[in-house]
């Protein structure tokens, strides 16, 4: 059996990455993947409202489930690292990329 992944690790790390790899503020490209409901694609782009995102959703073959690709100017990592966490508290089931 393995471990589940400690969320704290996981977003100290992508943290460390971001200060690493580019100048800030910088365009982040979120990718998310829900269940295909439009409840939920909706509090995604909530989360998002007011930062001049562009989204993008595109079904899959079947139609279960829904990518979310958000392209948004973000001023910092931290910032970057917040809304990974509204999203992943707010929206039951998703899927952070």
């Amino acid at each position: 059996m393995s471990t589940p992944p400690n969320p704290e690790e996981f977003y100290n790390k992508l943290k460390a990455q971001l200060h690493d790899t580019a100048l800030w503020p910088a365009e982040y490209l979120y990718k998310f993947i829900v269940l295909s409901d439009k409840e939920k694609i909706k509090q995604i782009g909530v989360i998002f409202n007011n930062l001049g995102a562009v989204i993008e959703t595109k079904e899959s073959k079947k139609g279960k489930y829904t990518s979310v690709s958000i392209n948004v100017t973000m001023k910092n990592p931290e910032a970057v690292i917040e809304k990974y966490k509204q999203v992943a508290e707010k929206v039951e089931g998703v899927i952070s990329l």
